[in-house]
């Protein structure tokens, strides 16, 4: 009787433990987007000027703040941000513009003054002389001669000639091409009608380009009104140029070390006293046998089946472009001797459709997992839901083509004043011209739909406006609503404005918002099958929604150290993106329990394949996302490291091994229930997932890293202008490991086509649908307590 009596109470604090954790997560949200968008604004203001006019000291008009903007829409216009990098951001393959035009200004200025003082080039003098020479250079090019009350900025006569020298050098560049990838004449002069201007301002398209470039080195070596370090916090390192490593990054990186470990001790201890992991619903031995043909299947259940098809092509499509990518630092302007595949597939434009394919197929796999489970949700097939998946598809294969298709005309050039609407917007990770970036959030509110029709009676009778099933639906409304901030970017916005809001669409999208949907999701699954409790999860997911967002939302400034924002991000990106790897090892702790339950299922457990890419997942989100995410987000590391190998690392490993790995994960057990049993193979799927681990390892340990480790060596030793070089890319031992990659890549993609030609055989070899539309289905009502 005392049992009983107490039962009414434990529920009571449950709920009330419930109504904290929810309480907290809002706070949390709350409190966190406040100081992102607040930390926008900031930037928005402190952002480095674009002066209106650019004179030199005897009143001559150098070049306007019409020539930065135009010269940065050349900069997008052909892709070359998916070829080099500016600030820091873009790609690998190219130097880095910032750091090589400050360079080539600063020994310009160096040989003006040379030659003024000496009558001999700044080489050829003795090493008391280039002191001398040295000191005055790093005076003079620190000194802030923008007058704010006029938007002027004055050069000085050095400044001029070191102008000068950029404008000459990218003059050749982009005519002759850099002999490392880049196509002679990319770049035409400016012959285009005033109709096609619109976007990029008339005159020299390679002039502009080169004042844009000019003014990032500009920003980077001229000290911010009122402080004492530079626009973009001293970076790049260049000791000529006076740039060295700020006391606040150093201190930050200790800092963020110190309240990691704090940090790590106390959510430890909350997580365990208060038992925040999920717990069996069935005691061990005890778990009831699954039968896939008792599972009930509806007609858009079914058409799925073409989604996950898809999927596995797309993957496969983009591992070919990312070893096409590859070959190409071994012989930049040929594949084998075969100038024509290089002359219509470019590095920049297979950089593009790397990564976009990579989003499509993998936010694919999610969408088709939305349509999948929606009636499992509601408890039935809703009218007319099957020709909705059947339009969706569609609409997807023709932002797929469409857009690759633009992106390819718009980086050659040929949209004319189109470029950025339907063409490459220049901008990596949304490459997509402005049309095809409605098109896929239009796609993705149809999806929305979908998914809501199928879960609306789940979300009638379920009481709890923050239940499991209300969850779900939150972090699906958050998956196109995030996207949204694509559109906050445009050919005039500023390139550290822009780069403000690019990074919610990488970090908070892709890593934030899908992370979100991800935890979410493997709840849902594991509730679904009975595994664990519902009630044990949902507590689970608040907490762990309270640390992902909590840490990760502010995370992002670690993406905003060196770009011209202001010291501040140096602070907030560091302590923030050091506890984003909390809640990742809290994930690797229920990926074991998983593990536990898959074998505690018995022999006959029909999702082991979900479930051996699910532990992926969780190992590739500590060693992936958090480890090396870790080691490069330290501001002392990430001020030599930033855009070198080291970054590629940490993205192939978080990107493919948590996105990827998760999406396939939700692929199979979504394809499991609609394949007919006996044609059902495992063991081919577990090879897949073996081969696709050890390749990535592969990639990750023995290619990027070992190359990311000598970058940021050469960085340290010689300036990171030298780090992005290509003769750096052409040492011995560097080409040598970098030819050696394609061992562990041949590896990745046999376990591609082995998922590939699993996927095409079950499209033959799917079920009947076994209930037909608003017929009621005999599932787990998720609705009700435990």
């Amino acid at each position: 009787m005392e049992i009983q009596r107490n039962e009414p109470v434990k529920k009571v604090v449950k709920e009330k433990k419930n109504a904290l954790l929810k309480s907290i997560l809002i706070v949390t949200v709350l409190l966190s987007f406040t100081v992102l968008l607040g930390g926008g604004y900031w930037i928005f203001k402190e952002q480095a000027p674009r002066p209106l006019e650019v004179t030199n000291e005897q009143g001559k008009v150098l070049f306007t703040k019409g020539s930065i903007m135009g010269g940065q829409a050349v900069w997008q216009k052909y892709g070359l941000m998916d070829y080099g990098t500016v600030l820091g951001h873009g790609s690998y393959m190219g130097p880095d513009y910032t750091a090589e035009s400050l360079k080539i200004y600063t020994e310009g200025m160096q040989d003006y003054k040379a030659d003024i003082q000496y009558s001999k080039k700044f080489s050829d003098l003795n090493e008391d002389e280039k002191s001398g020479i040295k000191n005055q250079v790093i005076k003079e090019m620190r000194k802030n001669r923008y007058d704010s009350a006029k938007d002027k900025l004055t050069l000085t006569d050095a400044q001029e000639y070191g102008l000068e020298r950029v404008r000459k050098h990218y003059q050749e560049i982009f005519t002759k091409g850099d002999g490392w990838g880049l196509k002679a004449h990319l770049i035409k002069e400016s012959d285009m009608p005033k109709k096609d201007r619109a976007y990029v301002a008339a005159g020299d398209q390679m002039k502009q380009i080169s004042d844009f470039f000019f003014w990032t080195a500009w920003l980077s070596s001229t000290v911010r009104e009122g402080d004492k370090i530079t626009y973009t916090n001293n970076w790049p390192y260049y000791e000529d140029a006076g740039n060295h490593l700020s006391f606040s990054a150093v201190w930050w990186s200790g800092a963020s070390i110190t309240i990691f470990l704090v940090m790590l001790g106390l959510i430890l201890f909350f997580f365990y006293r208060y038992k925040f992991g999920m717990q069996e619903a069935y005691k061990e031995g005890e778990y009831p046998k699954i039968d896939i043909r008792k599972i009930p299947v509806t007609s858009s259940q079914v058409k799925t089946g073409k989604y996950f098809t898809i999927v596995t092509v797309l993957f496969f499509v983009q591992c070919m472009f990312g070893a096409l990518l590859a070959h190409y630092y071994i012989e930049p302007e040929s594949f084998f001797g075969i100038k024509w595949i290089h002359d219509i597939l470019p590095f920049n434009i297979t950089k593009g459709y790397h990564l976009q394919l990579a989003i499509f197929w993998i936010a694919t796999a999610w969408l088709g997992m939305g349509i999948y489970v929606a009636p499992l949700v509601g408890g039935y097939e809703p009218k007319k839901q099957g020709l909705l998946v059947d339009l969706l598809f569609w609409a997807l294969v023709v932002l797929v083509g469409g857009s690759m298709i633009g992106e390819w005309l718009g980086a050659n050039g040929k949209l004319g004043n189109q470029w950025f609407l339907f063409g490459h917007t220049g901008w990596e990770y949304i490459e997509l011209g402005r049309v095809w970036q409605l098109i896929l959030i239009v796609g993705m509110l149809i999806w929305l739909f979908i998914v809501f029709r199928g879960v609306k009676a789940g979300l009638k009778r379920e009481t709890d406006k923050g239940g499991l099933i209300h969850l779900l639906f939150y972090s699906a409304i958050a998956v196109p609503a995030f996207y949204v901030f694509a559109l906050f970017i445009n050919p005039g916005t500023s390139f550290t404005f822009a780069d403000y809001w690019r990074w919610w669409i990488i970090h908070l999208w892709v890593e934030g918002i899908f992370e979100v949907f991800a935890v979410v999701v493997i709840g849902f699954l594991l509730v679904q099958l009975g595994l664990v409790t519902k009630k044990s999860t949902v507590r689970q997911l608040y907490f762990q929604l309270i640390l992902l967002l909590g840490s990760g939302v502010i995370g992002i400034g670690h993406h905003y150290y060196y770009n011209g924002s202001a010291e501040v991000w140096i602070g907030l990106g560091a302590v923030f993106s050091a506890m984003e790897v909390i809640p990742l090892t809290l994930l690797i702790l229920e990926a074991y329990d998983q593990y536990k339950m898959m074998r505690d299922g018995g022999v006959d457990f029909p999702f082991k394949g979900s479930f051996w890419f699910l532990i992926s997942v969780a190992i590739w989100n500590l060693v992936g996302a958090g480890v090396l995410g870790f080691l490069i987000n330290l501001p002392a590391v990430s001020y030599f490291e930033h855009g070198q190998f080291l970054t590629p690392a940490h993205g192939h490993g978080s990107m493919m091994g948590v996105y990827g790995m998760f999406a396939i994960a939700v692929l199979l057990y979504s394809l499991r229930n609609i394949v007919k049993p006996e044609f059902w193979k495992d063991k081919w799927l577990k090879i897949s997932c073996i081969l696709l681990n050890v390749g990535l390892a592969g990639m990750v340990f023995l290619s990027l890293l070992p190359v990311g480790f000598m970058q940021i060596k050469e960085a340290f030793n010689n300036g990171y202008a030298a780090s992005r070089s290509s003769a750096f890319l052409q040492k011995d031992l560097v080409q040598t490991i970098l030819t050696w990659r394609a061992v562990p890549d041949t590896i990745f993609l046999v376990g591609v086509v082995i998922l590939v030609l699993f996927c095409i055989k079950s499209l033959f070899h799917l079920r009947k649908p076994t209930h037909k539309e608003e017929e009621r289905l005999p599932v787990k009502d998720l609705t009700l307590e435990d």
